[in-house]
């Protein structure tokens, strides 16, 4: 009896004399519960400050942080500021003057301060991130503009969607003649694929090496790279072959089930799709070298190519559908040209001539665009002339160049507005064998041939050679780079000068190269074109 008695008494002091010890202890210790909350708070603050550290250099390398860590830095933020709203309490403990303590703010404090102070504690604890406090952002398919909706054109896009939604379709081609487009016509496939969530990541590589049997193998080590670094992925090995397994390997499906230790990053790879699109394709593409599993029914990426040449997509390089772009008729080639001139173009003495114009550039959008920025604001007069023009340039007989689009070219340089901006477009012409053409590079070229009159300054050079560019970019003769190549030759040779993104490189397309190196070969210039054996 006397042991249940002793029980009974010791469960009573546990309940009720331990509660009312903690209760004292808020009122007689606040000022050491306040104390530590003050150690903890300027603890945990040090901990956010070095942790912020590596979230800005994160931030800075491009990397998002993960939520789980703006979340730690959010609670951190609200804690600490409520802890120190707390502690500035610390000086109202006493009432009359100080004569009198106030034990009800005392209370208080202490314990509020006691459960703040285990409030922090664990917060520090939670400052453990496994996966890390970032993941990289791969890089999207730059942005592109000018893409003109045409109903003929929609309705192959839309042939090229249903075949990227066909899982027994793995290989796609897209061809058709220079100049018609094929380019904005896939960038717009890429466009609509990500907003339909049909790939997770898309991949557009321009391949113009291909026209020099001599780039090959540095051709598919730029490919090997570009497909790595949009995947996030660091090679282990440097030789070719090994490489190209790696790259098997990561675009192969994992036939393994799902463990439940995966990490978040292993279980998006399993649901990953991925579109790789091959741009400009002059001779074949041995994927095999670059890695990337075209025949194997575990792969994660279908194959978009991209050439003039229908037989080598659907016959050497085994496309399985193969999708034609076809000059612009009637209305839609109509259509470009106004959207470009104005309305203008519709009045009773001008319509006659467009249409006769128009007539010239065969259907072909970048014959169409370069003519119409060439007449825009023009008078009739000038529109005739330029028919007359255009109707007398002498034909040429070069494989893969329709008579009508040299003569819309050649017509567009004769009428640039200087010398100097011919000299260059011929420069660009003779530079732009594939790929873009570094700014550096130019302005060396330029200086070097004199092209600038009464120029003695570099940075009167600078503004000259962006002015011209402009002026050649506004005819259409120029167009934006597109990517850095980094291999030392071309845009990635130098970054000296022109650290601008916008200016860094420039682009020529191939049909405006072609006709820009047979003046160049024909009238007599500054510098001469040898083609390479």
């Amino acid at each position: 009896m006397a042991e249940i008695v002793i029980a009974i008494a010791g469960k009573v002091s546990e309940y009720l004399v331990a509660p009312i010890g903690r209760q004292l202890g808020y009122l007689f210790c606040y000022r050491s519960h306040a104390e530590k909350l003050r150690n903890e708070v300027q603890t945990l603050k040090a901990a956010r400050n070095d942790q912020q550290i590596t979230v800005d250099e994160a931030t800075r390398k491009g990397d998002k942080i993960r939520p789980v860590v703006r979340d730690w830095l959010n609670r951190v933020d609200r804690n600490t500021g409520e802890a120190e709203a707390l502690m500035t309490d610390d000086q109202n403990m006493s009432c009359l003057n100080g004569w009198c303590p106030n034990l009800i703010s005392r209370y208080q404090l202490g314990r509020e301060a006691y459960k703040k102070a285990q409030v922090i504690v664990g917060i520090q604890t939670a400052r453990n991130f496994p996966d890390g406090i970032s993941y990289n952002v791969l890089p999207r398919s730059a942005t592109f503009k000018g893409y003109e909706c045409f109903q003929s054109r929609d309705s192959t896009l839309n042939d090229i969607m249903d075949a990227l939604r066909d899982d027994k379709t793995k290989m796609i081609g897209v061809c058709g003649m220079g100049g018609l487009g094929k380019t904005m016509l896939v960038k717009q496939v890429a466009q609509q694929a990500k907003q339909h969530n049909l790939f997770t990541t898309d991949i557009f590589i321009d391949v113009s090496w291909t026209r020099d049997s001599k780039k090959e193998e540095e051709g598919i080590a730029k490919i090997q790279q570009k497909i790595a670094e949009m995947l996030g992925y660091q090679f282990k090995g440097k030789d070719e072959s090994i490489r190209a397994n790696e790259l098997k390997q990561r675009l192969q499906k994992d036939k393994e089930p799902e463990k439940e230790n995966q990490s978040e990053k292993e279980k998006d790879q399993k649901k990953e799709k991925i579109l790789i699109i091959l741009d400009d394709i002059w001779k074949e593409i041995n994927l095999e070298k670059v890695g990337i599993p075209f025949k194997d029914d575990q792969t994660i990426c279908k194959l978009v190519l991209v050439s003039r040449d229908a037989n080598r997509l659907r016959k050497v390089m085994g496309a399985q559908k193969c999708f034609q772009i076809k000059h612009l008729q009637g209305e839609e080639a109509w259509h470009l040209l106004k959207n470009t001139v104005g309305d203008s173009v519709e009045g009773d003495q001008l319509r006659p001539i467009a249409i006769e114009v128009l007539d010239k550039c065969g259907g072909l959008p970048i014959a169409i665009v370069t003519i119409a920025k060439a007449l825009k604001d023009e008078t009739v007069a000038v529109w005739k002339n330029a028919l007359d023009e255009l109707r007398s340039c002498a034909p040429i007989n070069i494989e893969g160049m329709d008579e009508k689009v040299y003569s819309c070219l050649k017509w567009s340089y004769n009428h640039l507005n200087s010398d100097e901006v011919k000299s260059l477009f011929l420069l660009c012409g003779c530079m732009s064998y594939y790929g873009d053409i570094s700014m550096d590079q130019m302005l060396r070229y330029a200086i070097g041939l004199d092209f600038f009159d009464d120029i003695n300054t570099l940075e009167r050079a600078i503004n000259k050679l962006v002015t011209l560019v402009k002026t050649l970019k506004a005819s259409s003769l120029l167009l934006d780079g597109i990517e850095d190549d980094g291999d030392g030759s071309g845009v990635g040779a130098s970054r000296l000068i022109f650290m601008d993104g916008d200016h860094k490189s420039v682009r020529m397309h191939d049909l405006v190269r072609d006709v820009a190196r047979i003046i160049a070969s024909k009238d007599p210039h500054r510098f001469k074109v040898v083609e390479d054996v």
